[in-house]
């Protein structure tokens, strides 16, 4: 079976003086290796990295890597400043954390109305300042989802830089385009889908893993997901299990990170529904709504 990977895009618990809480960040880091996850990505925007200090994002990363040890790898977003020589700095500063690579939001590298060249000028830029520190790719959603498409995805592969690169386009075609030159140029960078509801789909297709807010509700299912979807006599289990993970996938996105908080919370770990990003509580039909997906949750573990 190919070595997939599930990846989770790790959330930051706070104490009641909504700073960092580094002890409970080692407890989940405990219960995503029990999980079974195979990787990290520190420092993401469900670590709400855009409501820390530029101290905190190191201290916590290096925290992360400190806990961790080596057993599985880690990444982490590297691309903060408001030139491209701010985000170089910043870069280097966060490799020397530890982590095994520099992540690059796309959103950073162009404004919304530019063009894809102006974006491969930013990345080539980018690059030349970086030296040899392995870097990959992020669609993130903030501060707005640039998505590569398969051109720009391979022109960028050519430069010899990417290790690794985080989808969110949602479209698998485009996800497809971007797979198949993988394979057609023979490239070894790790391909990721953060779309829980593409998941047996992209694997299939040959993505490297998944890396969706999902694992911060219940990560032992996607681990079960990347590990079995190939499976030749496992099809019907993983169909079944595409639609449930589909069809819960809405309902975890609303408030979310806090909506993971409190998951965690009833799962038993020591995870305080305290935001940054968000001032606002969970309502009485938000948390019924969890409540209910985590009893989904426990008849899917059945």
């Amino acid at each position: 079976m190919p070595d997939k990977k599930f990846v989770p895009v790790m959330i930051t618990p706070f104490n009641l003086k909504a700073k960092v809480d580094l002890d409970v960040v080692s407890t989940l880091i405990d219960f995503y290796l029990a999980a079974g996850v195979k990787g990290f990505f520190a420092n993401c925007l469900s670590s709400e990295m855009y409501s820390i200090t530029e101290d905190e994002r190191l201290e916590l990363t290096k925290h992360i890597v400190k806990h961790v040890k080596g057993r599985v790898p880690i990444v982490a977003t590297g691309s903060f400043g408001l030139t491209i020589e701010d985000k170089a700095e910043f870069a280097k500063k966060i490799f020397d954390t530890g982590i095994d690579a520099v992540i690059l939001i796309t959103g950073h590298y162009a404004n919304v109305e530019d063009s894809d060249d102006i974006l491969l000028k930013n990345f080539d830029k980018m690059f030349k300042l970086t030296g040899n520190i392995p870097l990959g790719t992020y669609e993130c959603p903030a501060p707005y989802k640039r998505i590569i498409g398969p051109k720009v995805f391979e022109t960028l592969l050519s430069a010899n830089r990417l290790v690794y690169h985080k989808d969110t386009s949602i479209d698998l075609e485009k996800i497809k385009g971007k797979l198949d030159i993988l394979k057609e140029t023979r490239n070894q960078l790790e391909f990721y889908d953060a779309h829980s509801p593409n998941a047996m789909y992209s694997l299939q297709m040959g993505a490297k893993g998944m890396s969706s807010i999902s694992g911060n509700f219940y990560p032992e299912i996607l681990v079960w997901m990347v590990n079995n979807a190939t499976d030749p006599g496992k099809q019907e289990e993983v169909k079944w299990l595409q639609s449930e993970i589909s069809r819960v996938d809405p309902l975890i996105h609303v408030a979310y990170p806090m909506s993971a908080k409190y998951f965690l919370r009833k799962r038993g770990l020591p995870v305080r529904t305290i935001s940054r990003a968000t001032a606002l509580e969970l309502t009485p039909q938000q948390k019924q709504t969890l409540n209910e997906t985590h009893d989904s949750f426990q008849m899917l573990c059945e």
